[in-house]
C-alpha cells in the first residue's frame, strides 16, 4: 500500500534588492523620477554608499535611497543634526587611523617604512583636525563671516577707459582757462596794432619825452 508523502515545510528567503524601485510622487512618471535622481545626484550616491557598506551586510538599495533623500531634505530645511553626527563620527574614525598608523610606525625598523607610516599617520591627524574645525564652524559660525556676507552686496564695476574717468577740473582751473578761451575765440581782442595817441585830458598817461618828462602844451 502506497503511503502518501507528507509535504515538507519550506522557508522562503528573500534576498535584499540591489535594484532601485522608484517611489513616484503624485502625477510623476518613472522616467521623470529617474531624471530627478540624476539631476540631484542622489541615485549614484546611494549606490556608491551601499557599495562601500558591505560590512553592514546586504542592504536594500531602495530603502537606502529613501533614507538618503530624507537626510538631504532635512539639510535643505536647515537641520544639520545629521551632518554634525557624521562629522563627529568621522573625527573619531580618523583619530583611530592616526593612532593605529603611528603605532605601526613605532614598530618598523626600516627607515623607508617608518617614514611612510609616519606620513600616513600625520595625514590622518590633519584630516581629523580639519573635520573637527569644520564641525566647530557649523556649531558656532563666526560673526564676522555673516557681516561680510551682508556687506558683499551688488557692486558697481566701472570698466571705462582712463580718459573717460578723469575727474572734472576744479573751479579754480575753470576760472583760469575761461578768459584764455574767450580771448582765443574773439580775435579782435588780441589786436597787436599801434596804440592810440595820448589825449590832452590825460596827462598822467602822456608819452615820455626825450628827457623823461611830458612836453609843454
Amino acid at each position: 500500500m502506497a503511503t502518501k508523502k507528507r509535504p515538507t515545510a519550506t522557508t522562503s528567503i528573500t534576498s535584499k534588492s540591489n535594484t532601485f524601485t522608484s517611489r513616484l510622487k503624485p502625477g510623476q512618471t518613472p522616467d521623470a523620477a529617474h531624471a530627478e535622481m540624476m539631476v540631484e545626484g542622489l541615485g549614484m550616491n546611494a549606490v556608491t554608499a551601499v557599495g562601500y557598506s558591505k560590512t553592514l551586510g546586504e542592504l536594500d538599495l531602495t530603502e537606502c535611497m529613501v533614507a538618503l533623500v530624507a537626510e538631504t531634505r532635512k539639510v535643505q530645511s536647515g537641520d544639520l543634526g545629521g551632518l554634525e553626527s557624521t562629522l563627529a563620527a568621522q573625527a573619531v574614525t580618523l583619530n583611530a587611523m592616526f593612532t593605529q598608523l603611528a603605532h605601526q610606525a613605532s614598530k618598523m625598523t626600516v627607515v623607508d617604512q617608518i617614514d611612510r607610516f609616519t606620513r600616513l599617520a600625520l595625514k590622518a591627524q590633519s584630516q581629523c583636525l580639519t573635520t573637527v574645525e569644520t564641525l566647530a564652524l557649523i556649531k558656532n559660525p563666526p560673526v564676522f563671516a555673516r557681516q561680510a556676507n551682508i556687506a558683499h552686496g551688488p557692486q558697481q564695476v566701472n570698466n571705462a577707459t582712463p580718459s573717460t574717468t578723469r575727474p572734472p577740473p576744479s573751479r579754480a582751473e575753470n576760472q583760469e582757462t575761461k578768459p584764455i578761451e574767450l580771448l582765443e575765440a574773439y580775435g579782435e581782442r588780441l589786436d597787436n596794432g599801434a596804440a592810440d595817441s595820448t589825449g590832452a585830458g590825460d596827462r598822467t598817461l602822456a608819452a615820455m619825452g626825450a628827457r623823461h618828462r611830458a612836453e609843454d602844451d
